[in-house]
């Protein structure tokens, strides 16, 4: 991820994904690239093609908000994509003027205290805190039940791809890892000289073929809940609602909690994983990690 022309990149990926029958267009003819053509883009927003291809080279250094805004209509984002555009031309605005990118020296990442007696209250609820890296900086004993994986240190989405008992235990593992890398670009965004997120993006492209197709196609999607579907080794297949609360006052910090519907066969089989869990030793203790 060199990120030299991080706009550039997003329009030609999310370009590739719009089948010209998709706005109207005859689908008929050969094409040498999947998607619309650059052409065919600028007609549509109402822009010159020279334009367009040079906001797709990075030789535009100022494109307008009505531009980029009528370029997202044509390419079928949805607001969260279009927000995410808009903001890599805000940067790339910022880079033309030689506005220095203010990176703060590392330092601990501590979860605050309350939420960790908080998750550790919660017997029947897996729960787990993570970082805009998808890192678990703690999680309570019922989480580390459902998987191993929600122990602090260990960096859920690099499990998700890379560890086979994760695979095993996700019945829609598809949905998950597409979800997982678009919510990843969401905090990436422009910024590809972080260390932390260039290490992880590097690391996972080497040793995944899907990740680096879903890292390819510039998708965006933040952190939602969702329902899980798990195949738990111990208890079976389990249906679980999943939030997502992003925890004020830190720094991009999301809580993950876990619930059953009352009264369904999933919740009966959690709280027996919960019996199993109870004679092991408590919920594991935050570690904090260099970021």
């Amino acid at each position: 991820m060199d990120g030299t022309n991080a706009l550039g990149e997003f329009l030609r990926a999310r370009r590739a994904q719009v089948r010209p029958e998709d706005v109207g267009l005859p689908g008929t003819g050969l094409r040498r690239v999947p998607g619309l053509r650059r052409e065919e883009v600028a007609m549509l927003s109402g822009i010159s093609s020279d334009y367009y291809l040079r906001l797709e080279q990075g030789r535009d250094r100022n494109p307008s908000a009505q531009v980029l805004q009528a370029i997202a209509r044509v390419l079928r984002l949805d607001a969260d994509a279009t927000s995410y555009l808009l903001g890599l031309a805000q940067d790339r605005i910022g880079q033309a003027r030689q506005e220095p990118r203010v990176r703060s020296a590392p330092r601990r990442q501590q979860v605050p205290a309350g939420l960790l007696q908080l998750i550790d209250g919660w017997p029947r609820n897996p729960a787990y805190i993570q970082n805009r890296y998808t890192d678990c900086l703690a999680a309570n004993a019922l989480a580390t039940a459902l998987t191993p994986n929600y122990t602090p240190g260990v960096n859920l989405l690099r499990a998700v791809f890379l560890d086979p008992a994760e695979r095993a235990l996700r019945r829609d593992w598809d949905d998950l890892t597409e979800e997982g890398v678009a919510a990843l670009r969401v905090y990436a965004g422009p910024d590809t000289d972080d260390p932390h997120l260039r290490d992880l993006v590097g690391g996972l492209s080497l040793r995944s073929e899907r990740f680096r197709m879903l890292w390819a196609r510039h998708e965006v999607r933040p952190r939602r809940g969702r329902i899980s579907h798990l195949s738990h080794p111990q208890v079976g297949d389990l249906d679980l609602h999943s939030n997502k609360l992003t925890v004020d006052g830190t720094d991009a910090l999301t809580l993950v909690v876990f619930h059953a519907e009352p009264g369904s066969r999933s919740a009966e089989l959690l709280d027996i994983l919960g019996s199993l869990s109870a004679a092991r030793p408590g919920a594991p203790h935050e570690r904090v990690e260099e970021q």
